[in-house]
């Protein structure tokens, strides 16, 4: 990604953010990705780290129409996914969606009540609806509105090492070329 386009998506984000009544804490720490495969309009997200701890994580999460967050999945991290502004659409998988014929059931909070999920479901989720995600469950989410607030609590955050994608090309951190300096200082940045 160029630099330029992460600082127009993070100005852009913000705008809809204050539009939306969301107050961002002091210095808050950015993240802006196209998953490494070159195309933000088609795969990326705009993440902000609201709390790290060490038993929990919170990120507010920004996306236009048209943006996608890939297929993945954890192997620790237990997170509600959960839209804010917008809706947002969250295809499930139980097993790899690259890797096995979408098939089975699995269990699934769905704004606090379980409800059996077919894997391959596509759930649609309204402003202040939520899922509950368990850590080895393959999901993507995109949305269906022209921009859509997310909202993300989790066991404790390791973006390094507990991001599996469906398609190994997909990188966690976008490549910068630096054509222009930067606005702030994203979770990527040296």
């Amino acid at each position: 990604m160029k630099r330029s386009e992460i600082n127009h998506a993070i100005v852009n984000s913000g705008v809809f953010f204050r539009q939306n009544k969301w107050a961002l804490p002091p210095q808050p720490k950015w993240d802006v990705t196209d998953f490494g495969l070159g195309n933000f309009k088609k795969f990326g997200l705009i993440l902000i780290n609201l709390a790290e701890e060490a038993e929990y994580c919170e990120k507010l999460m920004y996306a236009a129409k048209g943006q996608t967050t890939p297929s993945h999945t954890h192997k620790k991290k237990k997170e509600d996914i959960i839209c804010r502004t917008g809706e947002l659409v969250i295809h499930l998988w139980k097993q790899n969606p690259a890797d096995v014929e979408s098939n089975g059931t699995f269990e699934m909070k769905v704004n606090g009540e379980y409800q059996t999920i077919k894997s391959g479901a596509v759930l649609h989720l309204k402003a202040g609806e939520r899922i509950t995600i368990e850590p080895g469950i393959w999901h993507e989410f995109y949305p269906a509105t022209d921009e859509c607030i997310i909202g993300e609590v989790s066991t404790a955050n390791d973006d390094l090492n507990d991001n599996f994608f469906s398609n190994p090309d997909i990188g966690r951190y976008a490549e910068i070329e630096e054509d222009e300096t930067p606005i702030v200082k994203l979770l990527s940045d040296k």
